[in-house]
């Protein structure tokens, strides 16, 4: 019974809110330079409308310059990228070479200790 009671009242309280405030919106909207004839509105949306294509115009030659310099700086890393390509190819050509290199050396070794080896047996085999 008390909440019907306590949303009654909030109810009253919400209606004399809207009431106060239709008797003094257009006194608030005059004092506030709202209340201006639409011919006023016009002209001072012109105005407006002028000063902010101004400040677009001020604005875009910056804009292209900070376009213009993003683009170079991709291109110089674009460019960094393919240098570090090619000095990754240059590593990669070492490593083929020093693998060339390593399988060279251990059929040269396999080779001479087996004709050592060889030696060695034919020696003890041979001599007295």
């Amino acid at each position: 019974m008390e909440s019907v009671a306590i949303h009654q009242h909030f109810r009253e309280d919400f209606q004399e809110i809207a009431s106060f405030i239709r008797k003094n919106l257009a006194d608030w909207l005059v004092e506030q330079s709202c209340g201006k004839p639409p011919q006023v509105y016009e002209i001072e949306l012109r105005g407006c409308i002028i000063r902010v294509e101004e400040e677009l115009k001020n604005q875009r030659d910056p804009m292209r310059q900070g376009f213009a310099l993003v683009k170079k700086r991709f291109e110089q890393v674009d460019k960094r990228f393919e240098q570090v390509e090619k000095s990754f190819e240059q590593v990669d050509k070492q490593l083929e070479n020093l693998t060339l290199r390593m399988d060279s050396f251990m059929l040269w070794s396999f080779g001479i200790t087996l004709t050592v080896g060889w030696l060695v047996v034919a020696a003890i085999k041979y001599l007295p």
